[in-house]
């Protein structure tokens, strides 16, 4: 839909940015050697606490620019859509939490919220904008995996149908398809998980990306991995495929979604994943290495999914893909 908004290819060939249809947009600036790196995101709430809404809001918005290296931010503002239907205590205890999350966030990421746009809307919403003015060198762009990388994911999959079950508890129709493969404290440790992974910022990956030599990333949220990994393989300039072989899936999620009568695809990459992980290329001998640290510094695991071999842009799932229980 914002084909329109591209420029030709040899325009972004002669002025080296990185526009539409990946996670930020990198654009010169007029200073030599100055580019301006900047994102916007908002949704929908999608977990009972709103202070952990607003701190999934935040993370998910700071992921676009993590997923280009980049690690500093030097201003955020906030997109806030108040709900007609709540009523004047339920705004007065919803809104100020919602909005002491996405800031408590934004400070662990060493940035600070100074502005942004609040209206009275049909429906809650939470986003916002993200950016910052870097050097060349502070920026990893989406373009330079090649044949013999590692492809490494830095959070679960699973967290749209962890969020969904946890819902069906108070759902007798939808709970009663899915409680024979699953206990309720099972769901409630899934939405556990999938809330404080969703909330967690993807800093730290982006900091070791420059470490451990990345050759490109993006974060995966919307349009799932595959999706997103699909869009990644075509952004290239070598020929190259990514072989998927793994899927980290928070524990019993699987047999949820085999159960539950809806199609998330997930299975097949294409469940949509809110503030995922970073979908990391970087050479096959630091990949170990990299998810080591990144496990001794957030206290979560990381893990190698795949690899990069020659191809034409391609983004596939192995049919031998191994589930790995998170």
């Amino acid at each position: 839909m914002l084909e329109g908004l591209k420029r030709t290819d040899s325009d972004e060939k002669q002025f080296g940015f990185l526009g539409i249809g990946l996670d930020s947009c990198v654009i010169p600036t007029r200073h030599e050697g100055i580019s301006l790196v900047q994102t916007t995101d908002f949704f929908y709430p999608l977990v009972d606490d709103p202070y952990m809404q607003g701190k999934i809001a935040c993370a998910n918005v700071l992921s676009d620019l993590y997923a280009t290296g980049v690690t500093n931010c030097d201003n955020m503002l906030m997109c806030l859509g108040i709900s007609q239907d709540l009523s004047a205590k339920e705004r007065d205890v919803v809104i100020p939490l919602l909005i002491k999350g996405f800031n408590d966030n934004a400070k662990a990421a060493g940035t600070s919220v100074n502005g942004g746009q609040t209206v009275l809307n049909p429906w809650l919403l939470c986003g916002g904008v993200a950016s910052t003015v870097v050097k060349k060198d502070e920026v990893i762009m989406p373009d330079g995996a090649v044949a013999g990388d590692s492809i490494i994911l830095t959070k679960p999959l699973g967290t749209q149908i962890a969020v969904n079950a946890h819902q069906w508890l108070e759902n007798p129709s939808q709970w009663s398809k899915i409680s024979h493969v699953v206990t309720k404290e099972q769901v409630e440790r899934a939405y556990e998980l999938a809330m404080h992974s969703m909330a967690r910022l993807n800093l730290n990956a982006a900091r070791l990306m420059h470490k451990y030599q990345a050759h490109c990333s993006t974060d995966v949220t919307g349009f799932g991995l595959l999706g997103h990994a699909q869009n990644l393989a075509e952004a290239q300039q070598a020929t190259v495929d990514f072989e998927i072989n793994s899927l980290p899936i928070i524990a019993n999620m699987v047999d949820v979604f085999k159960k539950c009568g809806i199609n998330f695809k997930l299975l097949k990459g294409y469940s949509a994943e809110t503030s995922g992980g970073l979908l990391i290329c970087l050479p096959s001998d630091q990949a170990e290495s990299f998810c080591q640290e990144l496990e001794k510094i957030d206290n979560q695991p990381a893990w190698i999914i795949g690899k990069v071999v020659e191809g034409n842009g391609k983004a596939v799932i192995s049919n031998e893909v191994n589930i790995i229980d998170v």
